[in-house]
């Protein structure tokens, strides 16, 4: 007869683990690490002040916990006066690896939302001229507001077709996610290089140009053709 495994003696009761919600079901996918990468359209590259023509990709990562799901507000965080708006292509892994071959990437994929990779623009200039690391504006607290996950099996692998984002009605980014540097496949085999992918890893894969600040009251609308459309409020 098994015996029940014996619970763990934590000192105190583990955090939940992040999930977002799958669409079309109740079913909840749970989060590993969040992967981004850096400057993935050639507009936004140069508006940034960078040569897209010179650089290999580059990642940084946000904590699983600053998802903020479709549904609540984004918090305008402390310790800064100039937060930024990217709109961007998230891509969830169902499984993972290490030197995935770029022909078997998109098979690790479970599914695709929209996301914004919010930005204290004011720290991450700081950061960059001190040649530190980024965390402190990138990786804060509900930087990550998160629509609900669409599977492959609805939406296929989205590879054009519009990438916006309007604040009050009026649009700030707007481009194609054919104008990806770095396609889907490419993120993932070149992840794999770099880190062990798991079950549960999102990516968001980049912003168009037009990035720019928000303040509290604001309403952010975003939408990736063929995925989904999000809406957050700052507050």
């Amino acid at each position: 007869m098994n015996e029940m495994p014996q619970l763990k003696n934590y000192v105190f009761n583990p955090a939940p683990v992040p999930t977002l919600a799958v669409s079309g079901s109740d079913a909840q996918f749970p989060i590993h690490r969040i992967y981004c990468v850096g400057r993935n359209f050639a507009d936004h590259a140069i508006e940034m002040g960078h040569d897209p023509n010179k650089e290999p990709p580059f990642f940084f990562q946000k904590n699983p916990d600053t998802i903020v799901p479709l549904g609540q507000d984004f918090p305008y965080p402390s310790e800064t006066k100039d937060v930024h708006h990217e709109i961007e292509l998230v891509v969830a892994l169902h499984k993972g690896g290490v030197n995935i071959p770029l022909e078997n990437a998109l098979d690790h994929v479970y599914g695709y939302a929209v996301g914004l990779d919010m930005t204290r623009r004011d720290l991450q200039g700081e950061a960059k001229k001190l040649g530190r690391p980024w965390e402190t504006g990138k990786a804060f607290e509900a930087s990550a507001p998160c629509g609900p996950l669409h599977p492959v099996s609805k939406v296929g692998h989205p590879t054009d077709g519009a990438v916006w984002l309007k604040v009050n009605g009026e649009m700030r980014q707007s481009g194609d996610l054919n104008q990806m540097i770095w396609k889907v496949p490419e993120m993932i085999s070149y992840l794999s290089r770099l880190f062990e992918l798991k079950a549960g890893d999102l990516i968001f894969a980049g912003t168009p140009a037009g990035v720019g600040a928000v303040v509290k009251g604001d309403e952010m609308v975003g939408h990736v053709a063929g995925v989904d459309e999000i809406r957050f409020r700052v507050a």
